[in-house]
């Protein structure tokens, strides 16, 4: 399965990196990724003119994008789009962070896995 990890390298710069989890065949339930140890889980839900300028995830987390897109772009100017269904490995922690923005005029959801 393939997720972008976003995060911050020595000198505080913010980079997307992508990444796959491996999958195991689990025959007939289908493929399964190894455990991964989480915190908490919480639900989100922005405004349909959401556009936070440049900030730092307030701890290292999944997010998955339950409906509607966004457009993130790291402190050294890559813009990547993502898409409803997509999922972010997000450890910009310290550093410059990133800014993000909905990618349309409408409310967006979305879940918050903590590590």
């Amino acid at each position: 399965m393939k997720i972008t990890k976003i995060f911050s390298d020595e000198n505080g710069e913010s980079h997307f990196e992508d990444i796959e989890i491996p999958l195991i065949n689990q025959g007939e339930i289908g493929f399964l990724s190894e455990d991964i140890n989480v915190k908490k889980l919480q639900f989100r839900t922005v405004s349909a003119d959401y556009d936070y300028g440049f900030h730092l995830a307030p701890q290292k987390q999944y997010i998955v994008l339950l409906d509607g897109g966004v457009e993130i772009e790291t402190s050294l100017g890559e813009i990547r789009q993502f898409q409803t269904g997509e999922i972010l490995l997000v450890e910009d922690i310290s550093g410059k962070g990133h800014t993000t923005k909905n990618l349309e005029k409408k409310e967006r959801t979305s879940l918050f896995i903590h590590l």
